[in-house]
């Protein structure tokens, strides 16, 4: 048995050896490309080598026969002492298996790509929701507080739960196990995996974030080969991750200013979210550019109309004329249900008229549909990720029901139409779970001891949802018992957290400690850490998401998939790749 460990170790200390020398190749092994779109192919070599022995063919080919046009060879990649290939924009029309295969006169590497087709075009239009952190917690929760439940069974059923396909998504990224919200994203929108914090490009070592290798994206294919219109609606900062999965290339996710000029030059058609900050010139108070631009003027210019608040929302996709449409409701992320229509927390009285997530998608719908030759929307709850960081679980369950209301509107609208598929999928997931009940009536000292389980837990006693379909309180004396798997020190209130997010760590020196702003209400349990101690807030899971789909083309979606699959499966109820 020892020796065969030894021996394994061995072969795999050879591969590593023989992986240092070799070259990198972009996109990666058993990458799969929808037929027609484009990508950059990069080939990376570990030192510098002469133009004349470096080579890059497919299936044998050369790449000038294969693109119709040369590789860029660059000698010293940004002043390295490394050689590269780089083909910007390369297509491959044909469905199949290609070999991709670089040599530097001494050392050869090779990969693998599928490119696949569509075939008849099932869906006019694919809405994406993105519940954002969402976990199965998360879910039940949501129907807990928002239905009820009574003697074991739930009073109401959520709209997500009446979706007839479902699968488990996979997660994780070409460079790790846990995965973020930025490559999560771009996934959904190339069918391609990248790295954490990278959007729609493949991690390489270029120096220049925005010089990386791209891929295209399911907005830009749509646009490009069929006219369709697309639309990008958040309750986040526009420039977030997730949002712009939709249109952006960064190997930063925290590039917010190339990331809004981006945006503008995507030709997105509707761009509902917070995060004006990055519009505003310099100068104006809580501006983030270092410039005087104002991207605002610049999308009018371009033909956008702009809302600033709910109602001038709901006038602007009234309007019969708007066709492209550019809503921003504050400065960074908008505030969630439970702070603005109950706590009346956060920034709610400087931005006191923020549309809901379902107005926002109601006027997405209004100026897509004028589009004869159909849509991509892509809707996402952001909040209920942002909630989880913090441990805020009561926040991140009322964006989830904020998500299914949503949800609601779409299917509402789609009911009859027939030509619509709607996909409802986490990016990811958090170590959330529901044990059973907190009660301040059991016996024993307030907090631990106020934990129900089993035959103890009972049932909550949240008051009736409002027509919104939120219980107007969460403070309630038998509140569902929520736990995080992942956290950092911090103490544990049992108790909603009223005067705002709750922050369960805080800077000291370098690293993070329990927020003792918490630590000294009644009942509270100090917790250390499971995260190190550089962290300050819970983190991602790897567990499976949860996908639900809808409408024609939904069926595709079943059993595990990986979260590139989702990509192909919009692609493939939309007849692309033909």
């Amino acid at each position: 048995m020892r020796r065969s460990l030894l021996t394994a170790l061995s072969v795999t200390a050879l591969f590593a050896a023989q992986a240092a020398v070799a070259q990198t190749i972009y996109p990666v092994d058993r990458a799969e490309i929808l037929a027609g779109a484009r990508f950059d192919l990069k080939v990376e070599f570990p030192g510098l080598v002469a133009r004349d022995r470096a080579s890059v063919t497919v299936n044998g080919r050369p790449i000038a026969e294969v693109f119709g046009r040369e590789a860029e060879f660059i000698e010293r990649e940004d002043g390295q002492p490394a050689s590269s290939i780089m083909l910007r924009d390369a297509t491959l029309p044909a469905p199949g298996v290609y070999t991709i295969t670089a040599t530097d006169g001494e050392h050869t590497a090779s990969v693998g790509w599928q490119v696949y087709g569509g075939g008849q075009r099932q869906a006019r239009n694919v809405i994406l929701f993105v519940g954002d952190g969402m976990t199965v917690a998360n879910v039940t929760a949501a129907r807990i507080l928002s239905r009820g439940i009574r003697e074991g069974r739930y009073n109401g059923r959520l709209t997500i739960d009446d979706f007839p396909q479902m699968a488990t998504v996979g997660t994780s990224g070409v460079d790790s196990i846990a995965t973020d919200s930025a490559n999560s994203a771009a996934a959904y929108n190339t069918g391609h995996k990248s790295g954490v914090n990278a959007l729609n490009v493949y991690p390489s070592r270029a120096r220049d974030t925005l010089g990386h290798p791209r891929v295209e994206t399911l907005a830009a294919y749509v646009q490009r080969t069929r006219g369709m219109s697309v639309g990008v609606v958040t309750n986040t900062e526009i420039q977030d991750a997730t949002p712009a999965a939709v249109f952006a290339h960064t190997r930063r996710r925290s590039d917010y200013i190339p990331i809004t000029d981006q945006m503008l030059a995507s030709g997105v058609d509707v761009l509902l979210g917070g995060g004006s900050a990055a519009f505003l010139p310099r100068g104006v108070p809580g501006s983030r550019r270092q410039d005087e631009r104002n991207m605002i003027d610049a999308f009018r210019q371009q033909g956008y109309t702009f809302a600033e608040d709910a109602g001038s929302l709901a006038e602007a996709a009234a309007q019969s004329g708007t066709r492209r449409l550019l809503g921003l409701f504050t400065l960074g992320n908008m505030d969630g249900a439970l702070d603005r229509f109950y706590l009346h927390r956060g920034t709610v009285s400087r931005f006191p008229n923020q549309p809901d997530l379902t107005e926002q998608v109601r006027a997405a719908l209004q100026v897509l549909e004028r589009n004869p030759a159909g849509f991509y929307l892509m809707v996402e709850s952001g909040e209920i990720d942002k909630n989880n960081h913090p441990l805020d679980w009561e926040r991140s369950v009322y964006e989830t029901i904020m998500l299914d209301n949503a949800v609601r509107v779409a299917q509402d609208w789609a009911r009859d139409r027939n030509d619509t598929m709607i996909v409802v999928v986490p990016d990811h997931t958090h170590g959330m779970a529901i044990v059973g009940t907190v009660d301040d009536n059991r016996p024993g000292e307030q907090g631990r001891d106020h934990v129900g389980v089993y035959q103890d837990a009972g049932f909550p006693n949240y008051p009736p949802a409002d027509a919104r379909g939120y219980p107007p309180s969460v403070d309630v004396s038998r509140r569902l018992a929520v736990f995080y798997a992942a956290f950092p020190d911090y103490c544990e209130t049992f108790r909603p957290s009223l005067d705002g997010q709750r922050v369960p760590s805080v800077r000291q020196g370098n690293v993070y400690v329990a927020n003792e702003a918490f630590c000294n209400q009644p009942g509270a349990q100090r917790r250390e850490g499971n995260l190190p101690r550089t962290a300050d807030s819970g983190v991602h899971a790897v567990d499976d998401a949860i996908l639900r789909a809808w409408g024609p083309g939904s069926e595709r979606f079943r059993g595990f998939v990986d979260n590139t699959y989702v990509f192909r499966g919009m692609a493939e109820a939309l007849g692309l790749g033909q």
